[in-house]
């Protein structure tokens, strides 16, 4: 394994002095792939590092074994740096697994208020507001395609791509059923609520994943209702596309013009069509390695939001946090980082 991460650690060299070089920075093209490169790499490299660090004092400590004076500090010091060996070298394992083919993708996310009333609304726009943070914090772009909101400020439903490096990969694991626990402030008698909301993460597609054949769709337009402007009931500017092979269907309403609905109606129309091609295979991907991370399915309870006592338990991975509030303003890498880890470690042991 070490020779395999010496050889990663060259390349990783390699990319720094490419990314350095005037001419290459020029062709922004290309820099864009080498930071793309760079920026995968850096973990491993980081951790392989610090392990040779790690082995280096293991073995200066070995050389003091004969000096009876140390012999304290070298049991103490020992237990220290070969109890952070074994945590590098799982660490360095699970950075060779393999990545998912759709983890680097841009992701289309789906929010919809469920059992609750408008406490699920208010729930909902709660989580929107969460992933927008996160987003924020990535410094990944966001784009609604479409939206039925509340006049309490609640959202019934939403749909978002969101842009960036890693996206999908980082926010696969959102989907499910997320509840909350909470005293609405309508509730004069203090007793706590539970509703939820669904959502549903999926990696977006592009033109050369999913070819949609228009005659094979369905495509109405109708005025758009709600806030807006002046061209709300004036023009017929909103879309709705109905793919009759599959009988889905999407609507768009929140641009001014029919082009731009048109336009994200068939991104999400394309991404819901990808989406449909991967359930099998993960279907039949999460029965012969009995993932419960991965799964993906929205019915599924994957987190429970209890604001009496400000937790956060996510209930695949039996983690419970009490830190509600920093989460909900999108400190979710408490969360991620360990589904991932979960994930790999699933996909380690079943390989």
């Amino acid at each position: 394994m070490l020779d395999q991460f010496q050889e990663i650690e060259l390349k990783f060299n390699d990319l720094e002095r490419k990314m350095s070089d005037p001419e290459l920075i020029a062709d922004v093209k290309r820099y864009q792939s080498l930071v793309k490169q760079h920026s995968e790499l850096k973990l491993g490299v980081e951790l392989y590092r610090r392990l040779k660090l790690v082995l280096d004092d293991l073995s200066d400590l070995d050389e003091l074994k004969d000096d009876p004076d140390m012999t304290d500090f070298i049991i103490q010091e020992s237990e220290s740096l070969t109890k952070e060996k074994d945590e590098l070298e799982r660490k360095l394992k699970l950075f060779l697994i393999p990545k998912d083919v759709e983890d680097e993708k841009n992701a289309v996310i789906e929010i919809r208020s469920g059992t609750g009333g408008d406490e699920a609304a208010l729930f909902a726009a709660s989580l929107y507001r969460m992933y927008t943070k996160y987003a924020e914090d990535n410094a990944w772009s966001i784009d609604v395609l479409s939206q039925n909101v509340t006049g309490l400020g609640g959202i019934k439903e939403i749909s978002f791509s969101v842009s960036g490096t890693n996206v999908y990969g980082k926010l696969k694991f959102e989907s499910g059923t997320h509840r909350v626990q909470r005293v609405p402030d309508t509730e004069s008698s203090g007793r706590i609520h539970t509703s939820a909301a669904t959502v549903a993460i999926m990696p977006e597609a592009e033109e050369v994943d999913v070819d949609i054949d228009l005659k094979e769709c369905r495509i109405d337009t109708y005025r758009a209702s709600g806030a807006g402007g002046q061209h709300v009931n004036k023009t017929d500017s909103a879309v709705r596309i109905t793919h009759l092979p599959s009988g889905l269907v999407v609507a768009c309403q929140d641009e001014r013009s029919q082009f731009q609905n048109k336009d994200k109606a068939l991104r999400l129309l394309r991404t819901k069509l990808y989406e449909v091609t991967l359930e099998n295979s993960r279907k039949e991907e999460s029965q012969a390695r009995k993932l419960q991370v991965g799964t993906g399915d929205r019915s599924q309870k994957i987190r429970t939001y209890n604001y009496p006592q400000s937790r956060v338990t996510d209930h695949r991975i039996n983690l419970t946090l009490y830190a509600l509030d920093a989460i909900l303003n999108g400190d979710l890498n408490v969360l991620v980082d360990p589904l991932i880890e979960a994930y790999q470690l699933e996909k380690m042991k079943s390989s």
